[in-house]
């Protein structure tokens, strides 16, 4: 049945909705998936709105793959190893931790709660998002230690907490649960997850080796995850894990199987990507709320608002209960770890404490609860669940995200320029390697003098220019002469893209012949730092 004139009406002002929402993130400098939630809430309410339900186990295969392989794709390895510890803490501990005693009071003070669904809902609401959270801490500007834990544990906890969330779901379906068995089936699942996603991962390295195609090579990017979840999840082990797994060992090896053209669109395919299926999970969930609610007419507004307040305070307060014993008793009890890694200042686990923020992994799991238990009873409390689990997300997006900036400016955070640094030096680096080329080269016939001088003056003042950030008594003098360079670089580069525009419009050249060389154009932009 095609869509009716008022079916399309709605569809366009939702549309519209999400379009307004769009270009108020920029405007209000809030990170894009606290008006998402908002606006799925919102969406909910709209008179008219169709109901619209997707089976649940598509909700997990379809967006889950690709949201976890684009987060571990950009995480960096050497972060990971180097923030284990904490991470550790955070990522197994805390998620553990959240799990149960969001259950212990959630069966104390909820009524109609069993244990196992107590479980289910813990599970549900400990892993945590860094979307917002890395928006808000990148543009305010904190210690790179802090972005890497706040990183780092966002995609190490989606995997821990979906395979607790698994065992619990199962314990709910079946009727029954074994510790000792949930145990090694725990160490199973995580070593034949990572087993799983090691082996994809180097097929996919053999075959992208091979390839020298970009839209290939991306169209294989975006299927990775999948080809690395499906089979995870057909031999019964953690595809979240196998998906995580193929995306850092990908990410290491990519730079040396792609050429820049396909970097360059890669990473714009992957940025609207994440985008759409983070508005397609917020989405869902405005269309599914209204009937969500309307099954749980039984209990009263009062007590739907209280229950929300108690889960969402219970997931806050447990981190916040947390964080500060895992920070410092560890180094309080092993000398150790002192002198490896010694006392942050409070300000550190007060921020992290503050930035469990729950976002599309979250929603995704809730909604692929499944209809039914293997009985054929319909799955118990599942509306409820997904309810209280979108009340989590909206209050701690919405309370902590909003909120994040203050707190940062109170706690007086700042970069302390650590990645800065390491771009400096990797920038000298990269000169001094094009330089030792091109003495290498300047033999060669087809190697002009006069084009080996000029690069030559290139690269050293490249050279003196990221050297003299490391020296305290530079005057400044060779940055503003950069600086001053791009400025006047940048709008020569406008003045020719008008110009080829204008060409474009008096119909001397084709759009064709516009886009390939404004493109070009583009890129130079891009390189420009002012």
């Amino acid at each position: 049945m095609g869509f009716s004139a008022r079916d399309s009406l709605l569809l366009l002002a939702a549309l519209g909705a999400g379009a307004g929402l769009l270009m108020l993130a920029p405007l209000l400098r809030v990170p894009y998936p606290i008006l998402l939630v908002l606006g799925g809430l919102a969406l909910g309410f709209v008179p008219g709105i169709p109901h619209v339900a997707l089976r649940p186990d598509v909700v997990l295969v379809a967006i889950l793959p690709p949201l976890l392989y684009s987060a571990a794709f950009f995480t960096s390895l050497r972060d990971l190893r180097r923030y284990a510890r904490p991470l550790s803490l955070l990522a197994l501990g805390l998620v553990f931790a959240t799990t149960l005693v969001v259950a212990a009071v959630c069966h104390t003070a909820i009524s109609g709660l069993s244990w196992p669904v107590c479980f289910v809902l813990g599970a549900l609401v400990a892993p945590t998002d860094a979307v917002a959270a890395n928006a808000i801490a990148a543009r305010l500007g904190v210690p790179r230690r802090l972005a890497a834990l706040i990183e780092g544990e966002s995609l190490v906890n989606d995997a821990t907490a979906l395979v607790a969330y698994r065992f619990a779901v199962a314990a709910v379906v079946t009727g029954g649960f074994s510790l000792w068995h949930a145990s090694w089936r725990f160490v199973l699942d995580v070593a034949g997850g990572v087993a799983i996603g090691l082996a994809v991962g180097f097929v996919l390295r053999q075959i992208r080796r091979r390839l020298n195609h970009s839209p290939t090579e991306i169209v294989i990017a975006l299927l990775s995850g999948y080809f690395a979840y499906l089979p995870a999840q057909a031999a019964g082990v953690s595809a979240v894990l196998a998906a995580v797994t193929v995306s850092v060992y990908v990410g290491w090896y990519t730079p040396e199987l792609t050429t820049a053209e396909t970097r360059l669109q890669g990473d714009a395919v992957w940025s609207i990507l994440t985008f759409l299926l983070n508005a397609l999970l917020f989405g869902m969930v405005g269309l599914q709320l209204r009937t969500i609610l309307n099954e749980l007419s039984g209990r009263s507004t009062g007590s739907l608002i209280a229950d929300a307040a108690v889960v969402s305070g219970t997931v806050i307060g447990t981190r916040l209960l947390w964080i500060y014993p895992a920070t410092y008793l560890p180094r309080l009890l092993s000398r150790t770890i002192r002198e490896r890694d010694p006392y942050p200042p409070w300000q550190y686990p007060t921020l992290i404490g503050w930035t469990g923020l729950r976002g599309a992994v979250t929603l995704a799991a809730a909604l692929a609860l499944p209809l039914t238990t293997s009985s054929g009873e319909p799955f118990p409390q599942r509306e409820l669940l997904i309810y209280l689990a979108f009340c989590v997300i909206l209050a701690t997006l919405v309370v902590q995200g909003l909120s994040l900036p203050l707190l940062i400016r109170l706690l007086h955070l700042e970069d302390d320029g650590t990645a800065a640094k390491e771009e400096t030096k990797a920038r000298i680096y990269a000169a001094d390697a094009a330089l030792a080329r091109l003495d290498e080269l300047a033999g060669e016939e087809w190697v002009r003098e006069d084009t080996a001088e000029r690069m030559r003056g290139l690269y050293r003042f490249r050279q003196n220019r990221f050297s003299a950030r490391f020296d305290a008594e530079d005057d400044g003098a060779i940055e503003q002469r950069s600086q001053n360079y791009q400025r006047l670089r940048r709008e020569l580069l406008d003045a020719e893209r008008q110009a080829v525009v204008e060409l474009r419009r008096i119909g001397r050249i084709n759009d064709d012949v516009m886009n390939v060389v404004q493109r070009d154009l583009d890129l130079e932009d891009a390189r420009l730092d002012v």
